[in-house]
């Protein structure tokens, strides 16, 4: 299990997000690559997050990601999130299948669900 710094630092807890998903997609107002997050996770879905394009445009639209990031929350504005490390943008391996299909031109970017799983204690 990694090590996670929002439980050795606590005042973090509402900034730093680690192991977070985010989709390529083309945004509609800039016509350029961006992140967005996925639906599913501990994060709000479709927060677009801020990177280095030379770190995505290897790959095609609809590639999935997994990074950590920093919560960014401007006053007046949409809040958005920033990758800590932006050269080390690595593709989501819990979605290789996905990702190796588009890459290969045989699927065109369909909607990755993420699979939650929900336990019962019994006491």
């Amino acid at each position: 299990m990694q090590l996670s710094l929002v439980e050795l630092f606590p005042e973090f807890n509402r900034s730093l997000f680690l192991d977070i998903f985010a989709k390529m997609c083309i945004d509609a107002k800039t016509k350029s690559l961006t992140l967005r997050t996925l639906a599913g996770q501990r994060v709000p879905a479709d927060l677009k997050v801020r990177c280095l394009r030379k770190s995505i445009n290897a790959f095609p639209e609809g590639t999935i990601y997994k990074l950590d990031v920093r919560l960014v929350d401007l006053r007046n504005k949409r809040p958005y999130f920033s990758a800590i490390k932006n050269h080390e943008i690595k593709r989501a391996i819990e979605f290789y299948d996905h990702n190796l299909r588009l890459q290969n031109g045989l699927d065109s970017c369909p909607k990755p669900v993420l699979k939650t799983e929900t336990f019962q204690i019994k006491l």
